[in-house]
């Protein structure tokens, strides 16, 4: 009966917003296990179903919504996967709402604050880490909000979006085998993609780098497959190049759909009597909630925040905390006709595609070629601004253009950020936390082994704690232009390391030239884009051991026993091997009497980083349960280092 009851609730309609949710799994974690104070948690896998009114002003900036098909009652529906961890007794809560935009349809957070083996549907102990999240009380929560997420895995969260019947548009598919191939897809990393249109004109190209010369590949040496989603050439498609088809295609989704989904999925918990049926009996158990986004995911929110998303239908504020990690001055295709939500845009691939496009700081600045000014949060009212970490470590410096977040668009001078904005830079990282070093095929150098995640555990604490009791985290740590902690490439005072030079070609951001409708209307009709402009391109300097400057240094790499980079370089196997590798950073070990001089042992080297460590923790960088963590993951770096020493 008591189940009767909730369906019945959930189904009762509402004027816009979400209108019911399907529950379709609900069961306990780990058998009932307690997690301290806040007891057993449940799991809940269900349907969401949303309404949007295409007449409100906070639903006007979706594009094409007045073209999506509408029900009797004029509004725009459409369902989404939603997945909820929430303690069993929503009293024992800590009342804040953890709400992780899914990265691709899949779940990061647990594997990020818990230590956890990552899955998409957690059902082990090793799932779940050392549960600290569900400690501390939290209710997470995600939500399908991609509609191309790839088809065959049942688990992945989805959007069935809308889709905009009759219309026609330009496609662009960027690919780069990583081999020798005879086949490759128009879809970005095996994505859903959109069918060609039979019969229209389609142009293949292949160039060695973003802006080489393109080369036209006759129509007579490729084809199309049957589905029309995937192309062939008999001769190969060659590791490391850049091949490039502009088509047409037709009924593009309603890919802005996505952003209000997540605006109103949050908004439904915190604010209405059918979001508190759901997650328990327990009148407005969730009185706060943070957004939280690794890379693509980062780069939703701050489109999120740039589209004024921050405002649900009623005028509420959505997100009390919105944190963007490692999506660094990056937006992406999350609202345009024909948006391809994968597409992001590294140093070599994707670059040009409407992801690293001003505005990218908080406060507004001039844009270039117009008079007005523009900025990441000026359709933010105060009522409802959120407080903003962004989190960017070395590697969104290279490759995600991260320095624009907080200089101008000439690279010559510092701007503010956001009052309500901390910025950390995370020196000596990659696109991810690392573990110890290792050979990746795609990449020359061995990888990366810095651990970011003790950092982020306590920067979620510092977070909830600014949420919730209004103490400040601790201030902003970034490199500036004034110290001479931010320079040009060329200025980088880099001693090579085992033979490396530094990368020639980090990741630049156009001015780009979509046509005259992709601004007003998210309508593309120039493809590729018109590349009209460059913004600066500035990198973190260098200390004597090569490592950054002007960040938060974790304690294995404020004790260095090799030099930890963001940039590592794509090896001979992957091609272009003058291009950097795709998400990986760089180790290069000291050698052995390097390190006996600075050390001298095992002991005295994991003094140094429990030292750090406590340096870190008395600026809340650091939690003091995660010392050990620390020391552990230190340990076994010196042993490394002794064994292979990265030769």
């Amino acid at each position: 009966m008591r189940w009767m009851a909730l369906m019945c609730v959930l189904s009762l309609p509402v004027v816009g917003e979400v209108t019911s949710v399907h529950v379709v799994e609900r069961s306990d974690v780990l058998g009932g296990k307690v997690w301290g104070a806040a007891g057993a948690y449940e799991r809940i896998v269900a349907k969401a179903q949303f309404a949007l009114d295409p007449r409100l002003p906070q639903n006007r900036l979706i594009r094409d919504i007045e073209l999506a098909p509408k029900n009797e009652n004029g509004l725009v529906g459409f369902t989404a996967d939603l997945y909820v961890l929430k303690p069993r007794d929503p009293a024992k809560g800590n009342g804040t709402m953890l709400f992780e935009v899914s990265n691709r349809g899949g779940k990061g957070m647990l594997s990020r604050f818990m230590y956890a083996k990552g899955a998409l549907d957690p059902a082990t102990a090793e799932e779940f880490g050392d549960g600290w999240l569900l400690e501390q009380g939290f209710t997470l929560v995600w939500l399908g909000w991609q509609w191309d997420v790839p088809a065959g895995n049942g688990k992945l969260l989805r959007l069935d979006a809308p889709v905009i019947p009759g219309k026609q548009g330009v496609v662009r598919a960027e690919m780069i085998p990583e081999t020798l191939v005879q086949r490759m897809s128009v879809a970005d990393r095996g994505h859903v993609p959109y069918a060609a249109v039979a019969g229209a004109p389609a142009t293949l190209t292949v160039r060695e780098w973003t802006l080489g010369r393109r080369k036209q590949i006759a129509a007579g040496q490729w084809k199309w497959t049957a589905d029309r989603t995937a192309i062939e050439m008999a001769a190969g498609f060659r590791p490391g190049l850049i091949y490039e088809l502009v088509y047409q295609a037709e009924n593009p989704r309603l890919a802005g759909a996505g952003l209000a989904a997540v605006r109103d999925i949050v908004s439904f918990f915190k604010y209405t009597k059918n979001g508190v049926t759901l997650l328990g009996d327990q009148p407005r158990f969730i009185k706060r909630s943070i957004g939280f986004g690794i890379s693509q995911s980062g780069r939703f929110l701050r489109t999120f925040l740039y589209f004024g998303m921050n405002e649900d239908e009623a005028g509420r504020k959505v997100f009390d905390g919105v944190w963007a990690d490692v999506g660094g001055a990056g937006r992406g295709s999350f609202n345009h006709r024909f948006a391809q939500a994968s597409r992001d845009g590294y140093a070599h691939a994707n670059t040009l595609y409407p992801t690293d496009l001003f505005p990218f700081s908080d406060v507004p600045q001039p844009e270039p070629g117009k008079e007005e000014n523009d900025g990441l949060l000026v359709r933010v009212s105060g009522k409802t601004m959120p407080r903003i970490f962004y989190t960017n470590g070395s590697w969104e410096y290279w490759n995600r253009c991260a320095a624009l977040v907080h200089v101008d668009g000439a690279g010559e001078l510092d701007v503010p950020l956001g009052p309500q904005t901390r910025l950390y830079f995370v020196a000596g990282s990659q696109h991810g936390p690392g573990q110890l070093p290792r050979k990746a095929k795609e990449a020359a150098y061995w990888t990366n082994p810095n651990e970011t995640r003790p950092l982020q555990r306590a920067l979620l604490a510092a977070m909830q704690e600014w949420v919730k009791d209004g103490k400040e985290p601790p201030r902003s740590v970034y490199p500036l232009i004034a110290e001479e902690e931010l320079v040009p490439v060329k200025k980088v005072k880099w001693a090579k390391e085992g033979g490396a030079a530094l990368p020639e070609n980090p990741k630049q951001a156009y001015v780009l030239d979509y046509g005259d409708e992709f601004e007003t209307k998210g309508i593309v009709t120039v493809e590729p884009p018109k590349v009209k402009g460059r913004f600066a391109v500035l990198v973190p300097q260098v200390d004597a051991d090569g490592i950054d400057l002007g960040g938060v240094r974790l304690p294995a790499v404020a004790a260095p026993l090799g030099t930890f980079t963001g940039w590592n370089m794509r090896s001979a196997e992957a091609g272009a091997v003058k291009q950097m590798a795709p998400t990986l950073g760089s180790f290069f070990a000291f050698s052995k009497a390097e390190v006996e001089k600075r050390y001298g042992s095992k002991e005295g080297y994991l003094k140094r980083v429990g030292e750090e460590a406590d340096k870190l923790v008395k600026r809340r960088f650091l939690l003091e349960r995660d010392r050990d963590q620390v020391l552990q993951h230190a340990a076994g770096l010196w042993d490394w280092v002794e064994k292979a020493g990265g030769r």
